[in-house]
């Protein structure tokens, strides 16, 4: 399946460390990187941001690290994370980004099991590095992004940079773009860690293809938030704007996102469905407050809705520039991924003239497979192909639904030292991605859901937890669910929901009602939110189980729950 949409021109690049090069040159003095949060190295431009790659790879060639070795990298989002990052693609090492919220065994065993030489590491961490140093016997180079390093055997980012020889990006070494460029842990459990490997051909064509569907300008300023070991976030929200000449400003935190939109003015921000979710609540809730207003939304909604049709392209933009003001009042568009968002949250922000574009891919994958466009696309779908990448459904069933298969110069290589799982996740030279879907007439991907979460009905057809979930999610009272089989007590299969009530609207009903908030008011309301989703559901999906849990769900960075772990409970 090909997107046969006009696509933009984009700058042809066949590595990563030929994209930093050529931006140096084109937008020499331009902003690139902007820590929001006070750090060493606050910002830099496209020149000076060579410069220190320069000189950070020089130092680390003088300290021995030899082309090919493995440099881990673990810390908060900022500038020299980047820099970490952007040195071991130029200087032909390979990177491995750590996920930061692992626990202190999963990260000594992705530095074991990536056999990594060097780490490159903030100040919370170098306690972590002392008391475990004897028995990392591979790793040592240790190197402290915060300056300047506590302990005499641990080396400063910021001294190796001044310290360092004048080096020239003409000595800048050779790049097979098919050689492995880094290495991301999809988990870190002990004996069974299972590692992407991603070469720099892998990133670069996902870049161009990226921008060809949705260009990106050297005005536009992004604010990230999510990790950056993500590949979401690393390619997208960091490579992406580099590749385009634009800027990177590093959010303080989570809880600062909407003082940090304004701040910075950002044009773009790249969330999961969660973010965007409680952006929607938000918005309504506010207006809510105002009566008047709150009557006049919808007539309003429409009224714009005509005049853009008729011309007014900013129309919306204008009657809602309160709104629009609240983020920045600059945002040319909110793009989701790593997970499905809710189509009514996508509708509802573009009604209020926010463009929302939602992509579809995996780690194994550079990380996009699926776009949808500024200009066409569908809420309820994934998107279109990207540019070079080609999908099929896998043995589909009556409704079209099968295992969603890829293929594309930005698919892995495959597992790191695990050539068995690498055999078991390709087919003919076909990626297998292990999501359910379907293609519809208009070329546009559908993600039903993940093909071992799957429940089989009673009447053998196929429900998907995460359609249901989507549903009950819809309720303010419903924080999260998660949907299962359970067995009753005629050993049939029915559907079960765990939910996790959402604190702050109880809080409001039992003010509004002068109530108290008890067990059975709990239990009766999240029935009653249950029934409602029900009667949006076919008869053998519906739910008739539920259980109310105390805690929330434990979730990986892209705030998707981990399922297993809710499985072994």
């Amino acid at each position: 399946m090909k997107n046969t949409s006009s696509l933009f021109n984009v700058p042809q690049i066949r590595s990563i460390q030929q994209m930093i090069i050529e931006s140096s040159q084109k937008y020499a003095e331009k902003i690139a990187l902007v820590d929001l949060k006070k750090t060493p190295m606050q910002n830099v431009t496209y020149n000076s941001l060579l410069k220190n790659i320069l000189a950070l790879g020089s130092a680390l060639k003088n300290l021995g690290l030899k082309e090919r070795s493995h440099i881990a990298v673990i810390g908060d989002n900022r500038v020299q994370w980047a820099l970490a990052y952007l040195t071991a693609m130029c200087f032909n090492y390979v990177i491995v980004p750590i996920d930061r919220n692992l626990t202190v065994n999963e990260i000594l065993n992705i530095i074991h099991e990536s056999e990594a030489e060097a780490i490159i590491f903030t100040d919370a961490f170098e306690q972590m590095m002392l008391e475990h140093q004897s028995s990392l016997k591979k790793l040592r180079l240790y190197i402290n992004m915060d300056s300047p390093a506590k302990r005499n055997n641990f080396s400063s980012m910021s001294e190796l940079i001044g310290t360092s020889e004048r080096f020239d990006a003409q000595m800048l070494p050779s790049i097979n773009n098919d050689d492995v460029s880094e290495i991301i842990f999809t988990s870190g459990s002990l004996g069974r860690a299972k590692a992407v490997m991603l070469s720099q051909k892998n990133l670069a064509s996902n870049l161009m293809s990226m921008v060809q569907m949705f260009f990106i300008y050297p005005s536009d300023r992004f604010l990230s938030v999510l990790p950056m070991h993500h590949t979401y976030e690393c390619t997208c929200g960091m490579l992406c704007p580099l590749f385009a000449g634009a800027s990177v400003h590093y959010a303080r935190s989570l809880k600062t996102i909407v003082e940090d939109l304004q701040e910075v003015h950002a044009t773009i921000i790249l969330g999961v469905p969660l973010l965007y979710e409680k952006m929607f609540k938000r918005i309504y809730k506010t207006i809510k407050e105002k009566k008047v207003t709150s009557a006049l939304i919808q007539p309003l909604i429409r009224t714009t809705t005509l005049l853009e049709k008729l011309g007014w392209k900013n129309a919306k933009r204008a009657v809602f520039r309160e709104i629009h003001n609240r983020f920045g009042g600059s945002v040319r568009c909110f793009i989701a991924g790593g997970a499905a968002p809710d189509p009514l949250v996508a509708k509802g922000l573009r009604e209020f003239g926010f463009a929302f574009v939602q992509g579809y891919g995996l780690t194994e994958t550079s990380p996009i497979l699926t776009l949808n466009r500024l200009d066409n696309f569908k809420d309820d779908a994934a998107g279109l192909p990207l540019p070079g990448v080609e999908l099929i459904i896998d043995s589909p069933d009556s409704d079209g639904i099968g295992e969603i298969f890829a293929k594309g110069p930005n698919v892995m290589l495959g597992y790191y030292k695990n050539e068995h799982a690498t055999r078991e996740v390709f087919s003919e030279g076909w990626f297998k991605t292990g999501d359910l879907g379907s293609i519809d007439s208009d070329g546009f991907l559908h993600i039903n859901g993940r093909k071992k979460n799957v429940i089989i009905s009673n009447n053998g057809k196929n429900v998907f937890p995460e359609e249901i979930e989507d549903v009950l999610l819809r309720s303010p009272f419903v924080l999260e669910a998660l949907v299962y089989g359970e067995k009753d007590e005629k050993h049939d299969e029915v559907i079960a929901a765990l939910i996790v009530v959402d604190a702050e609207a109880f809080i409001e009903l039992s003010e509004a009602r002068e109530i108290e908030i008890t067990p059975q008011l709990l239990h009766e309301m999240i029935a009653e939110e249950v029934q409602k989703a029900n009667h949006q559901l076919a008869s053998y999906k519906q739910v008739r189980k539920f259980y109310i849990r105390d805690q929330e769900f434990e979730k990986t960075t892209t705030q998707k729950i981990k399922r297993y772990l809710v499985a072994k409970k």
